[in-house]
């Protein structure tokens, strides 16, 4: 087991975002957390990547899981989509928290920066400046970032907000392929289509759990009916 949440809350400064938290994530698995703005998703990502304390209840990491070897991959701002370094340099800040106390990056370290450009295809961007990149070319820097962190676990948070349609079905295409290759991955998303279509488990929340189970599964519940089938309907 990865990640196991039961009975969990979360919250800011004594009021609850979600509650009613009772999931868990095994090795290989595809979760895709979905929900309408609010609903609680991105102060969840919080307590799993252990930024929040549960206000109640637990959230366990198994398989010798620790915060340092999760692979995250934030909601971009603006300020972020400027930043003025190179992508080799981008990838390489990844792995920041296997350094510890180390001041300087590693032969190891900018050996695994450049493997993870190869395995995304963009190693022909090593040496240009991160802001003059494509929407879709940030990403797969980003990603590349969050994979020489890790080799268990990959948590995304709104990967392909911001994205084109072409950029956002070749970012699920690649982070699908990485699971298959065996990476678990825990996603945030508001793209239903596509979290149909690649997870293998989703997590439905509206301030509290109104799902979790296998995308199967929830293609039949009520609550996938209501929600796949109003996107399908807009």
């Amino acid at each position: 087991m990865v990640i196991t949440c039961a009975n969990a809350a979360f919250g800011y400064e004594g009021n609850t975002a979600v509650d009613g938290l009772n999931f868990e994530v095994k090795s290989g698995d595809y979760l895709c957390i979905v929900g309408e703005n609010g609903s609680g998703k991105s102060t969840l990502i919080k307590g799993l990547l252990r930024l929040k304390k549960p206000q109640s209840g637990s959230v366990r990491a198994g398989d010798g899981l620790s915060p340092a070897e999760i692979g995250y991959l934030p909601q971009q701002t603006a300020a972020q989509k400027d930043f003025p370094a190179s992508a080799f340099e981008v990838v390489l800040s990844g792995r920041m928290g296997a350094r510890g106390i180390l001041p300087f990056y590693s032969r190891r370290d900018r050996a695994a920066a450049d493997e993870n450009l190869r395995l995304l295809g963009i190693e022909s961007l090593r040496n240009r400046c991160y802001r003059e990149l494509s929407g879709g070319q940030q990403q797969r820097v980003l990603l590349a970032r969050a994979l020489v962190a890790t080799k268990k676990l990959l948590l995304l948070d709104e990967p392909t907000a911001g994205l084109d349609p072409n950029a956002t079905a070749d970012f699920y295409e690649l982070v699908a392929k990485l699971n298959r290759g065996g990476l678990t991955v825990i996603i945030v998303s508001h793209d239903v289509a596509s979290a149909v279509k690649y997870a293998s488990h989703i997590l439905h929340l509206r301030k509290t759990q109104l799902f979790f189970g296998t995308t199967a599964d929830y293609l039949t519940s009520d609550t996938g009916k209501l929600f796949v089938g109003g996107e399908r309907d807009a």
